[in-house]
């Protein structure tokens, strides 16, 4: 199977050479490359203290950044199609390993939630496949029932119910955050595919209805009244939120300076993985945060742009495969950062490309990997190596770039 996806047409294997979207590719290894600085910087004082190392989580990072460019280079040579035609099996072995999850002996408990399955020294998180695999198989679905989705109920509701077990799965894990991210990137995806305005209006009352509902559990309401006011419990249920609120306070307009962040010295919790943008913002200030915010914003809106020159061409399982990509995306990054600055009740969710996580950086590139296949076989007729280039085709490619 190898050897035939090498010698797939692919963005790495053209007449011209390497033809990759440069503009995406190099906005998302901006933010690898900040965000193994930023590990490095926020992880120094915790590694020295556990294992006597600083750069013990620096190391482990660079060998999932390792991984997950090898993920990216596998999904570049992966045809769209096939995914497309894989998309039923895939969120079937998604929910297998969202059920393993919950075995005793095989999940793999952190923190009071079961989400990873151990292999030896590493985790990995099935939740960040199932995110992706649900894409594929609403992406398929959409194609596939496109009249339905748009004119009758049933279709609209199907895929909902098909996506119900897994967010109750990752509700027992528990795993509020993957589950609301998972839906919202659902919803988008239904309304780029053109479900009437009112239907959708009545799935997010229903969600909304929904989340009213789960947030009743005695843990999920805590979490909920602290983040409005952390200081009435600084010391206590408030003390995350508080910690990260003074990273920013600290890091002013211009930061303290590269690896001269104070909390990260055992006041903020998890500060290389869920709360790195508080460190970045201690370390660089405003200035720095914002520049950071701007290139995910960038990254986000050059993905949602990909899908629109896909549903032009009439790839639309490609389009909506972007559309749901840039949503996982734009949803993990509202929710990490406004859980950072208190904007948001604290959930679990890791910064996409930025945070220390290795299921969640792996995820991310090979995400980028699909997302450049789905630009590249735009551009050249479903990357087909028997289509002729002439002048024109290289003028055209240039005014796409441009934009």
């Amino acid at each position: 199977m190898l050897a035939r996806l090498l010698a797939t047409p692919s963005p790495l294997n053209t007449r011209r050479g390497i033809d990759l979207d440069f503009p995406l590719l190099a906005g998302c290894l901006a933010l690898l490359g900040l965000g193994l600085v930023m590990i490095t910087s926020a992880s120094s004082e915790v590694a020295a203290a556990q294992t006597g190392n600083t750069l013990y989580y620096m190391v482990r990072h660079l060998i999932y950044l390792g991984i997950g460019l090898v993920a990216a280079l596998f999904t570049l040579q992966v045809p769209i199609s096939t995914w497309q035609r894989l998309s039923v099996p895939l969120l079937g072995f998604a929910a297998l390993l969202l059920i393993l999850v919950l075995v005793p002996g095989i999940g793999r408990e952190v923190n009071g939630a079961s989400r990873w399955i151990g292999f030896g020294v590493f985790n990995v998180q099935p939740s960040e496949l199932a995110k992706v695999f649900a894409v594929f198989y609403l992406a398929s679905y959409l194609v596939r029932r496109q009249k339905q989705v748009r004119e009758s109920w049933l279709g609209f509701i199907n895929p909902f119910i098909v996506l119900m077990p897994l967010a109750a799965l990752l509700l027992l894990e528990p795993d509020f955050g993957a589950t609301v991210v998972m839906f919202g990137a659902a919803g988008a995806m239904l309304f780029l595919g053109g479900v009437g305005l009112i239907r959708f209006l009545l799935l997010v009352i229903a969600a909304t209805g929904g989340v009213l509902v789960l947030i009743q559990d005695p843990y999920r309401w805590e979490r909920i009244t602290n983040f409005s006011n952390p200081w009435a419990d600084q010391f206590g249920a408030g003390y995350q939120l508080s910690q990260a609120l003074i990273a920013f306070g600290r890091g002013e307009w211009l930061g303290v300076g590269l690896g001269n962040s104070i909390q990260k010295q055992f006041y903020l919790p998890e500060a290389h993985t869920d709360f790195v943008f508080a460190v970045l913002a201690e370390e660089l200030g405003m200035v720095g945060a914002l520049l950071t915010v701007a290139l995910f914003v960038f990254v986000a809106v050059r993905a949602l742009y990909i899908g629109l020159w896909a549903e032009k061409a009439k790839q639309l399982f490609s389009a909506y495969v972007a559309y749901g990509l840039a949503m996982l995306w734009i949803g993990q990054i509202l929710i990490n950062i406004g859980v950072n600055t208190g904007l948001l009740p604290t959930k679990g969710l890791t910064l996409p490309f930025l945070s220390y996580g290795g299921s969640s950086l792996i995820i991310c590139c090979a995400s980028l990997g699909v997302l450049l296949r789905i630009e590249w076989e735009r551009r050249t007729a479903l990357g087909s190596e028997e289509v002729e280039f002439d002048e024109t085709d290289f003028a055209e490619e240039e005014l796409g770039h441009a934009r």
